[in-house]
């Protein structure tokens, strides 16, 4: 059985039954502070002595190590792990075989070669068991005793997402539908149709799809307020400011909810809630927050590069992990109740922009952008070098007057808020016809679909990938 191939039969039961005892008592707020000084004491040797006996790669990085004697206040002394180390080191990371899995999934590969992030039955019963709760309250603070429909509108071809979810609306007894606007065989007509004739109420998707399903509705033929029922959109893969959100709401009467936070490589890292937070899955991981410049370890709270240390025994745990995610990571309380610390995701380190002298993260640009505007489709920032020496920015925006109200007026609106947050000279040009870049989203990366860097010098290596994949998001399929 593949439940065997990582660890024995024994050691297995045994982490089900722990696991599932913990994350009862977390779910339900009883953990004390000693729980988890006695959890990470277990699990950190056990997952240490994992990797260090069936990885050949962490054979290597981790040797010297008394692994028996690592403690999470010591963490800091072992090396990270990268996205450099998997890409360089491919199958030799996992703990196990691919053939040993439950199943198979890759990395996109849109800026560096697919890695393969197989996942085993402890992976998947330990990470799923956080979606499903998220749901499970979510739902029922939304819709009360009942299940919506759900449409799950993303890639599941070697991608964990229509597996994750589809598995979680099964366990929770809901209906849910594949309906992926970008595939060939499906397309945004096709895609607002099964919105329609099944009464679709819950869509989950990257936060650009919103925008491009309501453009694509719009070219359809569709009603929103008449024809489509849908009441709520839960988001993954990129950022979603409130900023953001609120401009959804806008247009579709809908709430944008944060559902996931994750990757291929580290699955479900935090889930979301009725609240817009997001929730650290806390037993799967030793959570760090880093200096992204020097790697220093500011704590297990604060803003900065995420790095994660995986606890679960599966087929590819990883040991200190750089996401290359720029978070705040904060233990304050949630009205849900969830007892997960909260977790922001403001922008992949990568993301960052320099303007006048100063790093911007992409919320920063994001938010300064949207601020207050209503009938947003998208938008994309141009920057240029002006004849002073400084930047200029050109924002451009897709409205729909009937929502946004005087274009010329937001457009005044939104030119005076980026030449004051970024103190450089900035212009708004409202049109219809938007580079279909900006509608990737963070499928490459935000930076590639949302700026455009005509700077002298400027690194736009991630804009190639995103103009082949803007090829799939035409919204008159």
């Amino acid at each position: 059985m593949a439940v065997t191939a990582t660890c024995s039969p024994t050691d297995a039961r045994r982490f089900r039954s722990d696991y599932t005892s913990f994350r009862d008592r977390y779910f339900s707020g009883a953990l004390t502070e000693a729980d988890w000084t006695d959890w990470y004491a277990e699990r950190l040797p056990a997952v240490l002595r994992h990797v260090t006996e069936r990885s050949p790669f962490y054979r290597r990085h981790l040797a010297g190590v008394d692994v028996a004697a690592v403690t999470p206040a010591g963490l800091a002394e072992l090396p990270f792990t990268t996205k450099a180390d998997l890409r360089r080191e491919m199958h030799a990371v996992l703990s196990g075989t691919p053939a040993e899995a439950a199943v198979y999934y890759e990395t996109t590969g849109t800026t560096g070669p697919s890695t393969p992030c197989p996942r085993g039955p402890l992976d998947m019963f330990a990470s799923d068991a956080h979606v499903e709760e998220s749901w499970r309250r979510l739902f029922r603070a939304r819709f009360g005793d009942r299940m919506p429909v759900i449409g799950l509108m993303g890639p599941c071809e070697l991608y964990a997402f229509g597996d994750t979810f589809g598995d979680a609306a099964r366990r929770l007894d809901a209906c849910h539908v594949k309906i992926w606007p970008e595939s060939p065989r499906v397309g945004f007509a096709k895609a607002l149709r099964l919105m329609r004739d099944l009464d679709v109420e819950v869509v989950v998707c990257a936060p650009a799809l919103c925008l491009s399903l309501a453009k694509a509705a719009r070219f359809h033929g569709y009603d929103i307020e008449r024809d489509l029922k849908v009441k709520l959109f839960l988001v993954l893969g990129e950022i979603c400011t409130p900023a953001f959100a609120a401009n959804v709401r806008s247009i579709w009467d809908a709430d944008a909810l944060p559902t996931l936070y994750g990757s291929q490589e580290a699955m479900a890292i935090a889930t979301g809630c009725t609240y817009g937070n997001l929730h650290l899955s806390r037993p799967n991981y030793i959570a760090e927050v880093l200096d992204p410049a020097t790697g220093e370890v500011l704590g297990d709270r604060g803003e900065g590069e995420l790095c994660l240390t995986m606890l679960v025994p599966g087929i590819k745990p990883l040991i200190r992990y750089r996401t290359g995610d720029m978070v705040s990571l904060d233990r304050r309380g949630c009205p849900c109740g969830h007892p997960g610390p909260v977790i922001d995701v403001v922008g992949r380190v990568a993301d960052q922009v320099v303007i006048g002298g100063a790093g911007f993260r992409a919320d920063d640009i994001e938010i300064a952008v949207l601020d207050g505007v209503r009938g947003a489709l998208g938008y994309q920032v141009v920057v240029d070098d002006g004849p002073d020496g400084r930047e200029r920015l050109t924002v451009h925006l897709d409205l729909l007057t009937d929502i946004a109200g005087d274009s010329a007026a937001v457009a005044r609106g939104v030119a005076a808020r980026v030449r004051e947050r970024f103190g450089v000279e900035a212009d708004v040009r409202i049109t219809d016809e938007l580079d279909p870049i900006t509608n990737t989203g963070s499928f490459v990366s935000w930076k590639a679909a949302r700026m455009l860097d005509n700077r002298a010098g400027a690194d736009n290596a991630h804009r190639a990938a995103a103009r082949e994949a803007a090829g799939r998001q035409v919204i008159t399929s």
